[in-house]
């Protein structure tokens, strides 16, 4: 029988409430399919770093490099540390040490669930680029306080990084509908993102069979609001495309329903999945969060592990229980319902 070990971060907020969740969920489809998730849960977060001084300790990424796979929760409590030292101590370490560069986030709308638009049939996969770019962390600040204070952020885009990036969009598009958009802002910024587009074009080369366009981000804002049925997979840059996903979330329904996998392709070291909600500490423990989306993750990292068919058969509970209805409108059934209902829907199907 296949052992599978998880490391488990459920962080902040509701992220703890959520990845109970998921567990139960990946535990039970576990049983049916015949397979065991090994679990070990650390306590990174920012309680944590209000006891300690750090998102998490000093050996943790080593801790992490002997699982098979990472599940994350949510990060941030902004009232007690700013959003930019838990996402610089945590999240972000955590992608760059296993070379984690492809984020992938599906949109599409599950069934009974209404999106603000009038878009029934788009299916989209927004491929990030998620290690470089504008979240390098190369910059600094000079004279602060002082009102000739200067902040500079530097973006770094290499040619491994965005051709590799590019590459893993057009094998994605490949297994999909064969048609890929690539975002930039490449007649403003004429460095980093004529860079970025003359490299789409090298790639394309070699992907005769995929149909490719290129569109500033301006304009993709727009089209994925007007048509998103037109588009099949989006790739850009970090910043970029943590834009587009969150308006990708927001036309499939809102935030609850936004799954994502941090992946590293080659397999040198644990993948990380999580839901992109945040920690939404407003509703902490109160069992009102919507975990449809961190058991979404959850099919993503079983299918990332090569448990395919309990993958596909957790994602049809999900279908089946928004099909009734359940946790399709934010309000309307608890965190427990939902999670109870996709349990149900997994145990009739076993």
């Amino acid at each position: 029988m296949t052992n599978h070990k998880i490391a488990l971060i459920p962080g902040d907020g509701i992220g703890t409430d959520v990845t109970d969740a998921a567990m139960k969920v990946l535990h039970a489809v576990a049983m049916t399919a015949g397979f065991t998730l090994e679990t070990e849960t650390f306590p990174w977060s920012c309680a944590h770093y209000q006891e300690t001084g750090a998102m998490m300790p000093a050996d943790g990424i080593e801790t992490l490099r002997a699982f098979d796979a990472i599940y994350l929760g949510a990060v941030g409590w902004p009232d007690t540390v700013p959003d930019a030292v838990s996402l610089h101590g945590l999240l972000l370490p955590i992608r760059k040490a296993f070379n984690q560069y492809a984020n992938i986030r599906p949109h599409r709308l599950l069934p009974c669930v209404e999106g603000p638009l009038k878009a029934p049939g788009f299916d989209i996969l927004c491929i990030r680029e998620n290690t470089e770019g504008e979240y390098s962390g190369a910059g600094g600040r000079v004279h602060q306080g002082m009102v000739n204070e200067v902040a500079v952020e530097t973006a770094i885009f290499t040619r491994a990084g965005v051709e590799r990036i590019l590459r893993f969009a057009f094998e994605q598009a490949r297994a999909r509908r064969r048609h890929v958009t690539s975002v930039t802002k490449s007649n403003a910024q004429k460095y980093s993102m004529v860079f970025w587009d003359e490299i789409t074009r090298h790639v394309a080369a070699d992907y005769p069979d995929v149909a490719v366009s290129m569109m500033h981000i301006d304009a993709m804002a727009a089209r994925m609001v007007m048509a998103p049925e037109s588009l099949d997979v989006v790739v850009a840059s970090n910043l970029f495309g943590d834009i587009l996903t969150d308006l990708g979330a927001a036309i499939q329904g809102g935030l609850g329903f936004a799954a994502s996998a941090n992946i590293c392709p080659d397999g040198s070291g644990p993948s990380m999945f999580e839901p992109v909600h945040g920690s939404a500490p407003d509703i902490a423990g109160q069992n009102i969060a919507n975990p449809i989306a961190a058991i979404w993750s959850a099919s993503m990292m079983l299918d990332h592990l090569g448990e395919n068919a309990a993958a596909r058969a957790v994602m049809a509970a999900i279908e089946q229980a928004t099909a009734k209805g359940i946790g399709t409108r934010p309000g309307r059934h608890s965190t427990d319902q939902i999670t109870a209902a996709i349990l149900a829907a997994l145990e009739a199907a076993s």
